[in-house]
C-alpha cells in the first residue's frame, strides 16, 4: 500500500490531527469530534494514536524534548535471565522479512548476541505505529527505511541503561565500559551479561540523547544473515492466522453474492441445517451494501459444505454489473480523449515530428492470491460499555481493525485488542481502508451471539472466496502518442490513462487524489527521463471493488514506459541500454549505477547467446529503490519463455542482503506471473468468471528462470524492498519478445499461442 511520506502534509487538517500531533499543534478535538470525524473518515481511536515525527538522517546525535512511546525501549526490547533478547516488530511478516530485518537494527546499536536473539509482533498499541506514516501500517515498502533510524536509537537507548546499570554496580564511569555480544565489558576484563542487568538496567532513566554507531563500525547491519523463522516455516511448525484455535471456538464459511451488493430474496437453509457439526446460518451484511450468509459448524468442513448446500436467490437488480467486453470498449473510448491533467504541456510539435509511435496498452484486473487465505478470529467477552474484543489475523494495519470492530460491535476502541498472527502473504489484500473481511468476521460474532451463540468465531475464506471475493488490481488502459526526432529525442508525448480510483470513496482521497488525479494512478509515470509528456486521467465508477496491489501503479506504469523507450530507441537504432544511460546524464546515478550493475553481471553485448534467444532490459524506480532487469528470452512455437534474470538493485544500504535478494527474486516471479496466459480476473454479467489456479494463472516454480541478484554497495540510510523487484520484469522480458517478433507486446497478460 503506497502512502510517501510527503502525503502527511496534504492529509485534511483533521486527519494530520490524529496522525501527528507536531502538526497543526494548535488544534484541539474535543472527544465527540474526534469520533465523529474518525467515524466517517472510516478510522477510529487507536489508527492514529501517538505523534508521527519525522525521522533524522545520518549518524549523528538524536535529541528530543519528550520521548514518544514509540522511542521506549520498554515496548520492543525484553531481555531474559539468560541473556536471550526477543525484539517486537512494528509491522506484519507477511514473508518480506521484517521479522529478522528490523530486530538485526535493533541489535546492531545493541551489541546484542544475534545467537540468542527472538522477535515477535508488536499490535495496535501507539508505541508501534509508523513513526513517519503516524499510524499502524505495513505497506508502500516502509518497514525498514520508516524504522531504521527509530530501531537503531532503540538499541543504543538499551546499550546505554544496560551500560549506566554495570557502572553503578561497578562503581566507575560508563565511559570507561564498552560492550560485545550481550555483555558489558569493564576493567580488568571484568563482564555482565545483559541478563544478569536487565531487569535493573529497564527501570533505569531513558536516556533522550544516543550516539549511533558509524557504518563502518556496524557488525550485523550488511551482513547476509539467516531469518529468523526459517526453522519454523521450513518445518511446518509456523502458525499463522488460519490456524488459530480457542476454547469453543466455531468456524463461519460465508456466502457471498455473485454480484458484488446484491441482496438476498430468499434463503433456504434446510439441507445446511440437516449437516452434522452445523450450529447457526446466519444473515449479515456485507460492506458493499448487501447481505451475506454466514454458516457456523464445529469446523472448517462442515462450514464449508453448509455453506455449499444452501439455495440462495440474490437480487442484483439495483447494482451495476460489470462486463469486462464492454468495459474494454468503454476505457478504449475514454482513453481517445484527455481527462483530468497531471502534467500539462504543449504537444502540437507531435504532429511535424519526423518518427511517430501510436500505442494501446490493456492491464486486466489483477487478485492477489497469497498463499493464505483471508481469516479473522473474533471473542467477545463482556456486555454494554463492558464489553470487550479480541481479533486474532495477519493484518497489515491493526488500527483499521480496531476501529472496524469498534464501529460494527459497539464497543469503546479501547476495549478491542488486536493480536497480529504471522501472515501467509497478503500483497496489498491484508491492508484495506474498509477493513472488508475484519467487518465481516465482526458481523458474523454480533449475529451469532444475537442469536444466542455465545462462542468464539473464527472467519475462513476458501480460495474461491479469495478469487471471487473482490478487490483488484484495477483493469488499465493507456492511449500514448509520441513524436521524436532522428537521434529518439522525444519532442512531444500525448498521453491517456483509464482505470479506476484506489483512493476514491477512502480515508486517504483528500490527500491522494489531486485535481481529480489518483496519485498511485500515475505513479511511475515519466521519470527518470526528462520527457514533454501531457498525462491525463479519466476514473470511471464501476462496481468492482479495487485495491493496490504489490508495487500498486507501478504494474502498469513501467511496463508501458520502458517498453515505450526500448521501441523509440530500436526506432532509431540505438542500444536500449546506451539510449537508457544517455536519457538518464548526470541527473540520476542511483538508475544509472542499478542499471549498469545488471549488464555487467549478466554479459549484456559480451557473451553471445544460444541461438533463438535476446536481451531484454528495463530499469524502473518505485518506493525510492531502483530495481533493473537484463533478461534473456525465446519464443517456441508462439509461446514466449523467460530463461535468465540479473538483476541489479539500488536499495541504499542493504540491511540484510539475503532478504533484499529474496524479494527480488519473488518480486520478479510475481512479475513474470503477469505476463502469463490466464492472469486475468475477468467479468461477464457483473460476475467473475475465475475461481481457482485451474482458471487463474499464477506464476509455478516451472516457470522461474534462473536469477542473480546484484546490490549496489552504498552507506545510505536504506530505502523500501518489498515492492521494487515487481514492476521491471514484465517489461524486460516484453522487450527480448519484441526483439524477436518484431513486435511489443501492448497486452498483459501474454495471449496464448
Amino acid at each position: 500500500m503506497p502512502i510517501p511520506n510527503h502525503f502527511l502534509a496534504d492529509m485534511p487538517k483533521g486527519l494530520r490531527a490524529l496522525a501527528a500531533d507536531t502538526i497543526d499543534a494548535g488544534t484541539k478535538l474535543e472527544r465527540r469530534d474526534f469520533l465523529k470525524l474518525a467515524t466517517a473518515s472510516g478510522f477510529a481511536l487507536g489508527v492514529f494514536p501517538s505523534a508521527a515525527l519525522a525521522q533524522a538522517k545520518g549518524n549523528e546525535e538524536v535529541s528530543t524534548s519528550a520521548l514518544k512511546p514509540y522511542q521506549q525501549p520498554s515496548a520492543f526490547v525484553k531481555i531474559d535471565r539468560d541473556g536471550t533478547v526477543t525484539v517486537t516488530i512494528n509491522r506484519l511478516e507477511f514473508g518480506q522479512g521484517v521479522q529478522t530485518g528490523l530486530p538485526m537494527v535493533l541489535a546492531e546499536e545493541l551489541d546484542a548476541d544475534w545467537s540468542k536473539l527472538h522477535s515477535v509482533h508488536g499490535n495496535a498499541d501507539p508505541a508501534y505505529l509508523d513513526p513517519v506514516m503516524g499510524m499502524h501500517l505495513t505497506g508502500g515498502s516502509t518497514a525498514i527505511k520508516n524504522s531504521y533510524v527509530q530501531y537503531r536509537e532503540l538499541g543504543a537507548r538499551t546499550r546505554s541503561m544496560l551500560l549506566a546499570t554495570a557502572a553503578k554496580r561497578w562503581g566507575v564511569d560508563p565511559q570507561s565500559l564498552r560492550t560485545q555480544a550481550g555483555q558489558v565489558i569493564g576493567p580488568r576484563g571484568k563482564k555482565l551479561g545483559y541478563g544478569e542487568l536487565a531487569d535493573e538496567a529497564m527501570k533505569m532513566p531513558v536516556p533522550q540523547q544516543v550516539k549511533l554507531k558509524g557504518v563502518k563500525d556496524f557488525r550485523i547491519i550488511g551482513r547476509a544473515t539467516g531469518r529468523l523463522d526459517a526453522r519454523a516455516k521450513s518445518s511446518g511448525s509456523q502458525s499463522y492466522g488460519i490456524d488459530m484455535h480457542l476454547p469453543g471456538m466455531l468456524t463461519a464459511v460465508v456466502a457471498h453474492p455473485p454480484v458484488y451488493g446484491s441482496k438476498i430474496q430468499s434463503v433456504d437453509d434446510a439441507a445446511t441445517k440437516a449437516i452434522k457439526g452445523v450450529r447457526a446460518v446466519l444473515r449479515v451484511p456485507s460492506v458493499w451494501g448487501g447481505e451475506l450468509v454466514a454458516v457456523l459448524a464445529d469446523g472448517y468442513w462442515p462450514a464449508k459444505q453448509g455453506r455449499d448446500a444452501l439455495k440462495i436467490q440474490w437480487d442484483s437488480a439495483a447494482v451495476g454489473k460489470v462486463d469486462s467486453a464492454r468495459q474494454l470498449a468503454q476505457y478504449r473510448e475514454l482513453a481517445k480523449k484527455p481527462g483530468a491533467l497531471k502534467f500539462d504541456v504543449d504537444v502540437s510539435a507531435l504532429n511535424g515530428a519526423v518518427h511517430k509511435i501510436s500505442a494501446e496498452y490493456v492491464f486486466p484486473y489483477l487478485a492477489h492470491t497469497p498463499m493464505e487465505p483471508l481469516n479473522c478470529t473474533v471473542r467477545v467477552t463482556g456486555a454494554g460499555k463492558d464489553a470487550k474484543v479480541e481479533l486474532w489475523l495477519g493484518t497489515q494495519a491493526p488500527g483499521w481493525e480496531v476501529a472496524t470492530a469498534a464501529r460494527v460491535l459497539g464497543v469503546a476502541p479501547q476495549n478491542v485488542r488486536v493480536n497480529v498472527q504471522m501472515a501467509g502473504g497478503g500483497f496489498g489484500r491484508r491492508a484495506n481502508p474498509r477493513s472488508d473481511y475484519v467487518a465481516e468476521a465482526c458481523e458474523i460474532a454480533k449475529a451469532a451471539r444475537a442469536s444466542g451463540v455465545d462462542a468464539p468465531v473464527r472467519m475462513i475464506w476458501s480460495r474461491e472466496d479469495d478469487v471471487k471475493g473482490g478487490y483488484y488490481r484495477p483493469m488499465h488502459v493507456h492511449r500514448a502518442e509520441i513524436g521524436f526526432d532522428g537521434k529518439g529525442k522525444v519532442i512531444a508525448w500525448d498521453h491517456v490513462i483509464v482505470g479506476q480510483s484506489l483512493a476514491k470513496g477512502t480515508a486517504f482521497e483528500g490527500f491522494m487524489v489531486k485535481n481529480g488525479v489518483d496519485t498511485t494512478t500515475v505513479e511511475g509515470m515519466k521519470e527518470p527521463y526528462d520527457l514533454p509528456m501531457r498525462l491525463s486521467v479519466h476514473h470511471p465508477e464501476l462496481n468492482a471493488p479495487v485495491l493496490w496491489w504489490r508495487s500498486v501503479g507501478s504494474t502498469h506504469t513501467a511496463y508501458v514506459m520502458e517498453t515505450l523507450m526500448d521501441e523509440i530507441a530500436r526506432a532509431v537504432g540505438q542500444d536500449p541500454v546506451a539510449y537508457r544511460l544517455q536519457q538518464f546524464g548526470d541527473r540520476h546515478p542511483r538508475h544509472k549505477a542499478a542499471l549498469q550493475l545488471a549488464v555487467e553481471k549478466s554479459g549484456y553485448g559480451k557473451r553471445r547467446l544460444a541461438e533463438g534467444r535476446a536481451w531484454g532490459v528495463a530499469v524502473h524506480q518505485s518506493f525510492d529503490s531502483v530495481v533493473a532487469y537484463v533478461v534473456e528470452a525465446s519464443m517456441k512455437d508462439g509461446t514466449p519463455k523467460l530463461h535468465a534474470v540479473t538483476a541489479g538493485v539500488h536499495c541504499n544500504l542493504a540491511v540484510n542482503p539475503r532478504s533484499v535478494e529474496a524479494q527480488v527474486q519473488g518480486g520478479a516471479l510475481m512479475g513474470l506471473g503477469m505476463c502469463l496466459p490466464g492472469a486475468a480476473i475477468t467479468f461477464k454479467d457483473g460476475q467473475v468468471e475465475q475461481g481457482n489456479f485451474n482458471d487463474y494463472t499464477v506464476a509455478r516454480l516451472t516457470d522461474m528462470p534462473a536469477i542473480t541478484v546484484h546490490i549496489v554497495p552504498s552507506a545510505d540510510a536504506p530505502t523500501g524492498m518489498g515492492e521494487p523487484g515487481v514492476p521491471p520484469l514484465a517489461p524486460a522480458f516484453a522487450n527480448a519478445i519484441a526483439k524477436l517478433s518484431g513486435h511489443t507486446p501492448r497486452e498483459l497478460p501474454f495471449p496464448k499461442a
